[in-house]
């Protein structure tokens, strides 16, 4: 009885398939890992990108804590049903958040 080995996606290339092909099965369940902690990295990414996009952006005040760079914008976002302002600033391929603290029930 012999077995076949998997076949890779057709959409991965050439020089990871024959790289994968060549690593013992220790290192091909590293790589496993890596790829998938990386894929749920890069999905995360892609949705806090996507949410910064669509939130409230609020005038700036003048009122920002040292530790936050001028550039920075407030946010207000929803969580649970409660609001709360976000000092929000990108820094080169990240979008980085600060708590501000909640909205007033009347705004």
């Amino acid at each position: 009885m012999s077995y076949e080995p998997p076949t890779p996606p057709a959409n991965l290339p050439t020089e990871i398939v024959n790289t994968l092909n060549e690593s013992s099965p220790e290192q091909l369940r590293d790589v496993a890992t890596y790829a998938e902690a990386l894929a749920e990295h890069k999905e995360r990414e892609a949705r806090l990108e996507e949410s910064v996009d669509q939130e409230e952006v609020e005038e700036r005040p003048d009122d920002l804590p040292e530790d936050v760079p001028a550039k920075a914008t407030i946010t207000i976002k929803e969580i649970n049903d409660n609001r709360y302002y976000y000092w929000q600033w990108r820094e080169g391929e990240k979008v980085r958040s600060q708590y501000k603290g909640p909205v007033s029930p009347d705004e």
